[in-house]
C-alpha cells in the first residue's frame, strides 16, 4: 500500500523504519516543525525527520496540518496514513482522504491510558501489563476501533524510559502486521468499550513532587514512571533532590523521616520505607546514595 506517515518523537522511529523497510511505500512523512531544544535553545529537527530525511523520504512539517497540510495530502493520493505520537488532531477531512483511512500506534492496551502518557501512566499505577494497540483514527482521541493489540509485561523494576524502548519495537512489529492484513481485507474492527475508558493528563514537572504519607510501593512506582522526565524529587537542605532509582524496605517509621543512610537513604513512608539508590542534588551530577553520602552526612531523622 502506499503510505503516508506522521510522526514526531524517538517512540515513532522504530515504526517508521519497520514501515520503510516493509514491502508498503511511504510516499512522504509527516513530522512537526523543528524546535527551539536544550538550555541554549538551538533549533532542532525532531527524531522523525532526521530518520525520515536519513531513509531518503520525502519531509513535509506543518504547525497546523488541518489549515496547511490537506492539499499536500490529498495530491499525495496515499492509501492509508499511519499517525504515531504524531502530536496534532487530524480534521475530518484528512481523516477522508485515504481510501483506509488513519490508523495509529496506540502504547497502551485501550481503552485503558487514552491520552499522552500512557507508558508513564502504567508504570506508575503499577501495571504488571501493559502493549500496544493499532486502531482505526477518528475524531475523538483515541476512541477508534480497535484493529490489532499485543501485550507486553512490564518488570517489577522497569523504568518509563526501558518500557518506551521496549514498546516502541512492538509497535514496530505490529504495525508492519497489521497493515498486511488491512491490505488484505483480513481485520474485523472492534468498537472500543467506552465505558471502559481512562484518560491520563500530559505529565508535568511538579507531577515529580513525593508524597512520603503514600505507601513505599506507590513512591517506587512513581520514582520508575517519572524515569527518565520529568523525575520524582523531593527537597534536601533547600534544594531540589531528584530520584531515579529508589526500592522498598519493610522498615517503618515517621513518614519522610530518613531511617538509615547504610549504603542508600533509607526514608520512611505510609507504608514501609523506601531506599533512595541513584539521585541527583540541584546543581550536582546524577550519582548513587552511597556516593552522595561519601560528602555529606545525612542525620538520622532528618525529614524529607
Amino acid at each position: 500500500m502506499k503510505i503516508v506517515f506522521l510522526g514526531t518523537p524517538d517512540f515513532a522511529v522504530p515504526v517508521l523504519k519497520a514501515i520503510n523497510g516493509s514491502k508498503h511505500q511511504i510516499l512522504a512523512v509527516v513530522t512537526q516543525p523543528d524546535r527551539p531544544f536544550g538550555r541554549k535553545a538551538i533549533i532542532t529537527p525532531c527524531a522523525v525527520k532526521t530518520c525520515a530525511q536519513e531513509l531518503g523520504l520525502r519531509v513535509l512539517s506543518y504547525e497546523k496540518i488541518r489549515l496547511e497540510g490537506v492539499e499536500d495530502l490529498k495530491a499525495l493520493s496515499p492509501d492509508i496514513m499511519v499517525t504515531c505520537a504524531f502530536g496534532q488532531i487530524l480534521s475530518q477531512e484528512i481523516l477522508d482522504i485515504a481510501k483506509h483511512g488513519v490508523i495509529n500506534v496506540h502504547a497502551s492496551l485501550l481503552p485503558k491510558y487514552r491520552g499522552s502518557a500512557p507508558i508513564q501512566y502504567s508504570v506508575i499505577n503499577g501495571d504488571e501489563v501493559t502493549g500496544v494497540t493499532v486502531m482505526q483514527t477518528g475524531l475523538e482521541v483515541d476512541a477508534g476501533d480497535i484493529l490489532m493489540q499485543k501485550e507486553l509485561l512490564i518488570n517489577p523494576d522497569e523504568t518509563a524510559g526501558e518500557l518506551f524502548d521496549r514498546l516502541s519495537i512492538l509497535g514496530a512489529e505490529t504495525i508492519v502486521t497489521a497493515l498486511d492484513k488491512i491490505e488484505a481485507g483480513e481485520i474485523i474492527p472492534v468498537p472500543q468499550d467506552h465505558e471502559k475508558a481512562t484518560h491520563v493528563k500530559m505529565l508535568k514537572k511538579e507531577d515529580g513532587l513525593i508524597d512520603f504519607t503514600k505507601p513505599a510501593i506507590e513512591i517506587k512506582n512513581l520514582i520508575r514512571g517519572l524515569n527518565p522526565w520529568p523525575v520524582a524529587f523531593t527537597k534536601y537542605d533547600g534544594k531540589t533532590l531528584k530520584v531515579y532509582k529508589a526500592s522498598v524496605s519493610s522498615t517503618n517509621g515517621v513518614a519522610g523521616e530518613v531511617l538509615s543512610i547504610d549504603g542508600g537513604i533509607t526514608v520512611a513512608t505510609g507504608n514501609g520505607s523506601i531506599v533512595l539508590e541513584e539521585i541527583q542534588l540541584e546543581g550536582g551530577r546524577r550519582m548513587s546514595a552511597k556516593e552522595f553520602l561519601l560528602g555529606r552526612k545525612i542525620p538520622l531523622g532528618y525529614k524529607f
